[in-house]
């Protein structure tokens, strides 16, 4: 089965051509201020006019309150909606009724007990996305895209209602070993293709386009 990929936190032109041309099947926009990687609304209905149809537009958002997700919608249309807080299973599904549109929970991964949390929500979102969760000593930790990785056998053989997508620390070296320890039908990057947080380079966007679709290739 090929392996879908998400390219998040795209911010400019030639990345977002990058993640294009490079055959990504999602494309990632931020809409949460405290990150570097975060863009206003007219910032994205200008990057969203270079998406062709096909491809998944994903909006990221973190405890966002029902009138700022609809700011973000009025500026341009988005697939699907990634929900990367600490919202309930009671407000992703308040998010999806008011909006009619596809939810992505993103569910932080520490430790095996972890994934229990994420059985609430296969009832109320349309995915599952697995990330790290960051150290409590970590003090500068965003909600994702901190460059860490966690156990990815801790999926292996795990069952879900809902696909799922494998996040957290994933790079063109490393995001073959990921697919094949986990189990990966869908992996997510974001820091693993960037020079710095918020710079991403459309080269390693290409490294890593091009490292998953050797494991497409692959028996």
């Amino acid at each position: 089965m090929p392996v879908e990929v998400k390219i998040c936190g795209l911010s400019t032109t030639p990345t977002v051509a990058a993640a294009v041309s490079g055959g990504a099947r999602y494309v990632g926009f931020v809409f949460y201020s405290p990150s570097a990687r975060s863009i206003t609304a007219p910032e994205f209905a200008r990057l969203a006019d270079e998406v062709p149809r096909g491809m998944t537009k994903v909006g990221l958002f973190v405890d966002a309150e029902d009138d700022f997700i609809a700011e973000q919608l009025a500026a341009a249309p988005l697939d699907l909606l990634q929900l990367h807080g600490v919202e309930s299973p009671d407000r992703v599904a308040a998010i999806r009724e008011r909006f009619d549109i596809p939810i992505m929970k993103a569910i932080k991964i520490a430790e095996a007990a972890d994934l229990d949390v994420a059985r609430a929500y296969e009832a109320v979102a349309d995915r599952l996305l697995f990330d790290a969760k960051p150290p409590k000593s970590m003090r500068s930790a965003l909600p994702g895209g901190n460059a860490l990785a966690f156990d990815w056998r801790l999926l292996r053989g795990v069952r879900w209602s809902r696909p799922w997508m494998l996040s957290g620390g994933l790079d063109a070296d490393n995001v073959a070993e990921a697919v094949s320890v986990s189990g990966a039908t869908a992996v997510d990057v974001s820091s693993g293709v960037e020079n710095a947080p918020g710079r991403k380079n459309a080269s390693r966007i290409a490294a890593f386009l091009k490292a998953v679709a050797h494991i497409r290739n692959e028996p």
